[in-house]
C-alpha cells in the first residue's frame, strides 16, 4: 500500500513538473518562466555598475533566492523520475545543472554567477506551455531544408573561401603594408569583412587598382548572400510541396508531425507522443497512473 502511494506521489509530482496538459503543470511552468525571466533581468542589471553600486545587496538576496529555488526544482526534477540519470544527462538537465551551479561557483570563483544567463535556454518551454507546437511544423520543414542543403552550401562556402583568399592575397600585393595590408592573413580578413559588407573600415584599398578589386568583391557580395538563401528556398519549397497531394492522392502523415499535448515519458523522458497516447512509443511505459 505504501509503495503504491509512493509510485502515485511521484507520478503526480512528475506530471505537475515535467508535463503543461494540467491546470497544476501549467502554472507550474509558466511560474517557472517568470523566475527565469527575473533571474535574467537581476543578473543583466547587476552588470551596470551603477546600479550594483546602489541596490547590491538586494540584487544579491533576490539571486540568491531564485537560486535556491531552482536547485530544489532540480532536486524534485530528479526524484519524480524513475530514472534520474536521464534527466541529469538530458539537454534540459545539462542546462539546469549548468545555470544553477554559477552562483554557488561565484563564492569561490568571482564574476561566474553571471553564467545563469543560461537559464534563457529553458525559455524553450514555452512552446509546450503556451500551445505553440502547432508552429514547430514550419521550423521543422525549415531545419529539414537547411539540413538537406548542407552539401551544397559547404561546397558553395568552400567556393567563397577559396575566393577569399586569392582576393586577399592579390590585395596584399597591390595595396601592400602602406596601406594597411601588412600580411595575407589580415588581407584575407579584409576581403571576408567586405564580401560580407560588413566593411568595419579598419582596412581601406588606397590605390585606383585596389579600389576597383574593391568594388568587384563588394558587387560579389550581394549575389553571394543570394545564393545560400535560393538553395535553402528551393529545398524548403521542395519539403512543402512534398506534403501536399500527388497525383496518386494525399500523402499520409510525415511521422515528425508536432503533436499539441506535453506528455513525457516518466521512464525515458520522452516527450515526442501523438495526442491520446496512452504508453510510451519508445520505451512502452504507461504514460498514465491510475
Amino acid at each position: 500500500m505504501n509503495d503504491t502511494n509512493n509510485k502515485s506521489w511521484q507520478a503526480k509530482l512528475h506530471e505537475i513538473i515535467y508535463e503543461a496538459d494540467t491546470p497544476a503543470g501549467k502554472l507550474f511552468d509558466v511560474v517557472l518562466l517568470i523566475a527565469i525571466l527575473a533571474s535574467i533581468l537581476l543578473v543583466m542589471l547587476e552588470s551596470v555598475k551603477s546600479i550594483d553600486a546602489k541596490y547590491h545587496a538586494f540584487l544579491n538576496i533576490s539571486e540568491w533566492i531564485i537560486t535556491i529555488l531552482f536547485s530544489i526544482e532540480y532536486i524534485l526534477r530528479i526524484i519524480s523520475v524513475k530514472k534520474p540519470i536521464k534527466y541529469i544527462t538530458s539537454f534540459y538537465g545539462v542546462i539546469d545543472l549548468l545555470s544553477t551551479i554559477p552562483k554557488y561557483l561565484s563564492l569561490i570563483f568571482a564574476g561566474t554567477h553571471a553564467l545563469v544567463a543560461l537559464r534563457a535556454l529553458r525559455l524553450l518551454r514555452v512552446f509546450r506551455i503556451l500551445k505553440l507546437a502547432r508552429y514547430l511544423g514550419a521550423s521543422n520543414q525549415l531545419a529539414s531544408a537547411i539540413k538537406a542543403s548542407r552539401a551544397k552550401i559547404s561546397v558553395f562556402l568552400f567556393a567563397v573561401l577559396i575566393a577569399a583568399i586569392i582576393f586577399g592575397t592579390i590585395m596584399y600585393l597591390v595595396e601592400g603594408e602602406e596601406s594597411g595590408f601588412t600580411n595575407i592573413p589580415k588581407s584575407v580578413y579584409w576581403c571576408i569583412v567586405t564580401l560580407t559588407t560588413v566593411g568595419f573600415g579598419d582596412i581601406a584599398p588606397v590605390t585606383p587598382l585596389g579600389q576597383f578589386i574593391a568594388t568587384i568583391i563588394m558587387i560579389l557580395g550581394y549575389g553571394i548572400i543570394a545564393v545560400p538563401t535560393g538553395i535553402v528556398s528551393a529545398e524548403y519549397t521542395k519539403k512543402a510541396n512534398s506534403n501536399g497531394k500527388t497525383d496518386l492522392g494525399p500523402i499520409p502523415p510525415h511521422p515528425n508531425e508536432v503533436h499539441l499535448n506535453s506528455q513525457c515519458c516518466a521512464n525515458c523522458l520522452n516527450e515526442k507522443h501523438a495526442d491520446g497516447a496512452e504508453y510510451c512509443f519508445k520505451c512502452g511505459c504507461k504514460l498514465h497512473y491510475d
